[in-house]
């Protein structure tokens, strides 16, 4: 395989390149979707890395990965135009992604207490990680209804129901963390 520079200088006056080659400002609505995927992606493996300080959690760091590969997923078909996607043979959100996510969320939510009110971000280090991946994640959710909103195009197949599932699955990430390590809950005080 031959050398490859990391830059292209392609985009030094303000456009990027899609999928599909067609050029973009930077600032575009699709860009804003699928830069905080990546970022989302960033802050999973952050919380990855922060949860191999424990055993205790294999079997979430596992599943993690398989975000992270759906999230790169995600990004991909967010760059390149609907009616060119399949052109391009981009990979899919994997069904099976949905029910991990809500058999894990079942299971965990069997190892917490019911929520008392409102939980704020914090306690221990994997659980204040999970906090930042849900907020994250609830911004690309919004970011994408914008995106759709705004040029009629149709999410990635199963993207939105993948978006929403997972800032829930990151909650429950959050809670567990917490009571693995001994750590309460931190309730708002009204």
């Amino acid at each position: 395989m031959g050398k490859c520079s990391i830059y292209t200088k392609t985009g030094d006056k303000g456009t990027t390149s899609l999928v599909s080659g067609t050029r973009v400002p930077k600032d575009d609505a699709r860009l804003w979707a699928y830069g905080t995927v990546d970022e989302l992606n960033s802050h999973v493996g952050m919380l990855i890395s922060l949860m191999e300080i424990d055993a205790c959690f294999q079997k979430e760091k596992d599943l993690l990965q398989e975000v992270q590969h759906n999230l790169f997923n995600l990004a991909s078909n967010l760059a390149c135009e609907v009616d060119k996607r399949q052109n391009f043979s981009l990979p899919k959100i994997h069904e099976e992604i949905f029910s991990q996510m809500e058999e894990g969320m079942d299971s965990l939510d069997q190892e917490v207490g019911a929520i008392e009110g409102f939980i704020l971000p914090g306690g221990s280090l994997a659980s204040s990680q999970a906090h930042i991946c849900r907020t994250v994640c609830r911004r690309l959710e919004r970011e994408m209804w914008s995106f759709k909103n705004s040029s009629q195009e149709e999410f990635p197949e199963n993207g939105e129901k993948f978006i929403n599932r997972l800032s829930d699955y990151f909650f429950m990430i959050a809670r567990v963390a917490n009571a693995r390590r001994k750590r309460s809950d931190i309730y708002w005080k009204k």
